[in-house]
């Protein structure tokens, strides 16, 4: 294992300092006990230790957000609050809802999560109060997810951030580590808080806050309620002038929206023609042709229209000897996500469909004459079994995807808690749920019905008609039949309203359900050195379960040839359920005065992939009052999800990587370094072993004054048998297994790839096929280069190629935290200067289906340095101050672009002798002022305050990177809060 010495993380974090950058404000590392104080203080624990009251400030590198800091953030949801930490920018892990879409493989409708390290959010635990809750039950792609939109704001009193291996302590899934939200607690008084925000552009993203919290005695016991409503209105490309259109006029795609060329297959020349009534320019292609285009940012948003309600109530109170503490809360989340227009395409999804001879008779002969001329009419077969003349085109739909989802979540944990012969003992049961309803509104059309419409066989009532060969005639036994739908008739509503018979709303139900029960005690456990060894230790008991169920309509099935019902929309069917339990011991040995160690080992048992032990060792030494030296090393584990281990078929699409394997490169993209992208179905895999992890932490954290802290910490993570399906790999090992390759669809219980089916017309030199064990794949494609003239040297992959989940691979990764704080007494008022960064040393991963390792620090999406920097003035009840976010540089993500758009780049001057290019560095400013009053408080914030642009990458079709970037420019942030 490399592990770099403390001195080199000293000497190039110290680098750091020469940056332009940044920072979380108001963060400390401090313990949550009041030094000094003469009453009984209440032992709590820590995050990262189950043992009750032991001091461990500044002997871990722990990060609390408490409930000033988050005011002065201005954050209205958690996931905007997140966006500003260090340990959680960089890498694509975290994700908002500017990521979310419509289709299965897109981030479920007004959906959020927190990634420590870039290393996912499946591998960050998200605890609350100390315990779980329940995942989303709609996945992001595979990974199960705890959803932060889903807890309020509002109830959050303070947020502990572990950036470090920690399943010795909690179990699965604290691969990066923890972050625990601490909801609040003996709130005593009332408050009402109403937010609003917006962008000073001209065009409408307000979001409106409106909470309340009320604390007081309630039956002997002490209640905290809180209520908390959000609503944001959406923001899309469009409304800005850098995201609006795309940077590269070549950054098109042949099917034009509402508007279809006609498909190249159809004209004799053998050239796409432009649609005749296209409504754009034209744009010329590689080939020299002059079509419609369509460029996705019109259809894009860039944030989607969501609304939160939630709700809930923490109550304690003591018995005797007893404390009963209960915590409960529901939320209820509305939001929309939009999609581009699916593509047309065949009933059996090839390219080109079929269209009428007379589809182009409304336009005047002068414009059908020559396109006459230069088409080839074919017959082509109808839904209803007809046989009629036509020609191919090539378009999408008019209308965007879209769906609606609504979830509602709640988790009730219910505690009792004491104190037997000087042990603090705590037990409690927790219930979660998170339940997701989806249904899409618009955009989504039946595959057979359009075709019948396309055909005039389509009737009222939305079924097909019934050909009667003898008559010659169309029969439809309710409704009426259609005249035929033109799809080259734009804006006629009669036209339109057949094409509405087709359209579908597929739905798709989720549940996720957590049902735990937990018994935990710490105390002293014997005397060593004049001081006191204390332990902690527990068993805990979880019931996992999660539905994902779509509608019939949205599921691909082998007896309908894998064919999805709808276009453009596929689904995850998923169920799965686990019970888990685990036994841990803890263990605060303090050496002598300077020296304390900590000990942890938890033992996890599954009833699906067997058990796992996990320890950790973390050592801190304190040589004076000031300085505290810490040191860890542990290890940890993700089982693997549900949807993983449950999912029954998946409809995605999945990529492989040219550059990452030259067989695949030379076979499948004519020897270029693209990375490109099929249709595949993905099956789960009760056979996964979990993902592990091995996490080093070495630091340290000085205090020099009273009013001054400072802390580093280097730490690394090895994490190996990550789960993934790997389609890179699997076209490498087709090379030689003969088991994964196949002539038109995958048969059912099988694996592998699909290629046309006209391939097995050809042989290698020796009369093999390709289904054939021993076939030579460079022959095979020669054979039908040489067979079919095709337009690409590929062998032609067909559609729904069938993958597994497996354990693909590995990734380290390591860097460094540095903080400075230090406050300037003045005069009746301070100055408060706070000073965070991230530093990465690497980020090395497997490249899929190779045993090449990759860095990826640097490379796309991958910033090497994320910073922070704060300056806060205090005076009586006003502060103002400003913080500047930094985000480091980093590749543009050109290895995604066509070759024509490479080119483009080029003829621009725009890459270097690599054809590649850097994103710049970004820097932005908030701006953070506030007055309390005698009974209230207002607040502004001002993001973004020099109104920058995000920076240019070519390699986005929103012409920016929209994980560590934000298109919104300058925006405000109002609020007002009044107290009872």
């Amino acid at each position: 294992m490399k592990i770099h010495s403390l001195s080199r993380a000293v000497m190039l974090c110290l680098g750091c300092s020469s940056l332009s950058v940044v920072a979380q404000q108001n963060v400390d590392t401090q313990g949550a006990s009041t030094a000094g104080s003469e009453e009984f203080v209440e032992r709590i624990n820590v995050t990262g230790s189950n043992i009750k009251g032991v001091d461990l400030e500044g002997a871990q590198p722990l990060v609390t957000i408490d409930a000033e800091a988050i005011r002065r953030s201005g954050a209205t949801t958690l996931s905007e609050l997140m966006q500003t930490i260090g340990q959680t920018r960089g890498g694509e892990g975290s994700f908002s809802t500017t990521q979310s879409g419509a289709t299965s493989t897109s981030t479920p409708a007004g959906q959020s999560a927190a990634s420590l390290r870039g290393l996912g959010p499946s591998s960050t635990l998200t605890l609350i109060n100390g315990r779980r809750v329940a995942a989303s039950s709609f996945a992001a792609g595979t990974q199960n997810f705890v959803d932060i939109n889903s807890i309020p704001l509002a109830a959050i009193e303070e947020i502990e951030i572990l950036a470090t291996g920690a399943s010795a302590t909690y179990g699965a899934d604290a691969v990066a580590g923890v972050i625990n939200y601490i909801l609040k607690k003996d709130y005593d008084g009332a408050e009402v808080n109403v937010n609003y925000g917006n962008s000073f552009a001209g065009s409408d993203e307000g979001k409106f806050t409106l909470n309340a919290v009320w604390g007081g005695e309630v039956a002997g016991g002490q209640l905290t309620a809180f209520a908390d409503f959000y609503d944001r209105q959406d923001f899309k490309a469009t409304d800005r002038s850098f995201s609006a259109r795309p940077l590269l006029v070549n950054s098109y795609s042949y099917l034009p929206k509402g508007t279809p060329n006609i498909y190249f297959f159809s004209a004799r020349d053998g050239n796409e023609i432009g649609a005749p009534t296209c409504e754009t320019e034209f744009v010329t292609t590689e080939f020299g042709e002059e079509i419609c285009a369509y460029y996705g940012n019109e259809d894009d948003y860039l944030d989607t229209p969501f609304e939160s309600f939630s709700g809930g109530l923490i109550y304690n109170k003591e018995f005797d000897n007893v404390t009963w503490n209960t915590d409960f809360f529901y939320t209820r989340t509305k939001s929309s996500a939009f999609s581009r227009p699916a593509p047309i395409n065949q009933i059996n999804d090839d390219e080109g469909p079929f269209t009428s001879e007379f589809s182009l008779d409304f336009l005047p002969s002068e414009v059908t004459d020559p396109i006459f001329d230069n088409l080839y009419i074919d017959p082509f077969d109808t839904p209803a079994g007809r046989e009629l003349f036509g020609f191919s085109f090539d378009a999408r739909f008019n209308t965007p995807r879209t769906t609606e989802v609504e979830t509602n979540a709640f988790r009730l944990v219910s505690a009792l808690s004491g104190e037997y012969e000087g042990w603090d003992w705590e037990t409690a049961v927790t219930l979660s749920q998170s339940k997701s309803e989806q249904v899409a509104t618009a955009g989504i059309y039946n595959r057979y019905k359009y075709h019948a419409a396309i055909a005039g066989e389509l009737c009222s009532s939305g079924e097909i008609a019934d050909y009667d060969a003898d008559a010659d005639t169309l029969n439809c036994s309710s409704g009426a039949l259609l005249d035929m739908y033109n799809p080259f008739l734009p804006n006629d509503a009669n036209n339109e309203a057949i094409l509405a018979v087709a359209q579908e709303m597929p739905t798709r139900d989720g549940d996720s359900k957590v049902y735990a029960w937990d018994l935990r005690a710490s105390g002293e456990l014997f005397e060593f050195n004049g001081d006191f060894v204390m332990a902690a230790f527990g068993v805990d008991v979880r019931r996992e379960e999660i539905t994902d169920v779509p509608s019939e309509n949205a599921r691909a099935r082998f007896e309908n040839d894998y064919l999805v019902d709808v276009f453009g929309f596929g689904s995850s069917l998923s169920e799965a359920k686990r019970t888990q339990w685990g036994a841990f011991a803890e263990l605060y040995v303090p050496i002598n005065e300077k020296i304390d160690m900590q000990l942890a080992g938890r033992f996890d048992d599954y009833d699906d992939f067997g058990s796992t032990f996990n320890p950790k060792v973390a050592l801190s030494y304190r040589p004076t009052e000031s300085l505290i030296l810490r040191a860890s090393w542990a290890t940890s584990f993700r089982a693997p999800s549900l949807t993983q281990a449950g999912v029954k078929l998946r409809t995605t699409t999945a990529r492989y990587d040219c550059g990452a394997n030259s067989s695949v490169s030379a076979l499948y993209c004519e020897g270029d370094n693209s990375v490109r992208s099929e249709n595949v179905l993905e099956l789960g895999n009760p056979n996964l072993n979990p993902e592990e992890s091995e996490s080093v932490s070495v630091g340290f954290s000085f205090s020099p004054t009273e009013k001054t802290n400072i802390t580093m910490d280097y730490w690394y993570f090895d994490h190996e048998d990550i789960v993934d399906t790997d389609m890179t790999g699997v076209l490498d090992r087709a090379v030689s297994d003969a088991s994964l390759r196949h002539c038109g669809l995958v048969p059912e219980g099988e694996q592998g790839i699909s290629y046309d089916e006209d391939l097995c017309l050809v042989t290698d030199a020796a009369g093999l096929t390709i289904e054939e064990q021993g076939a030579n794949l460079t022959e095979i494609l020669d054979a039908w280069v040489d067979f079919d003239d095709p337009r690409f040297a590929e062998l032609p992959l067909n559609r729904d190629h069938v993958l597994l989940l497996e354990n693909t691979g590995t990734q380290t990764v390591e860097g460094i935290d540095v903080k400075i704080d230090h406050t300037f007494e003045l005069p009746e008022s301070s100055i408060t200067l706070a000073f965070d960064a991230t530093h990465y040393l690497s980020f090395e991963r497997n490249k899929p289906g190779s045993d090449e390792i990759e860095e990826l620090i640097g490379t796309w999406r991958y910033p090497e340095n994320i910073a922070s920097l704060s300056a806060f003035w205090d005076v009586d009840n006003f502060f103002v101050g400003v913080t500047a976010f930094y985000t480091d540089s980093y590749k543009d993500d050109t290895n995604r672009l066509r070759g024509r758009e490479i080119d483009e780049l080029n003829d621009l001057g725009l890459l270097d002798e690599n054809e590649l290019r850097d994103v710049s560095s970004w820097t932005t400013l908030r701006l953070s002022t506030g007055y309390k009053f005698e009974n209230a408080s207002v607040r502004l914030s001002i993001d973004n305050l020099l109104d920058r642009d995000p920076p240019i990458a070519y390699g986005s079709s929103r012409g920016f990177d929209s994980i560590n970037h934000n298109a919104l420019g300058a925006n405000y942030n109002l609020s007002l809060t009044y107290f009872f």
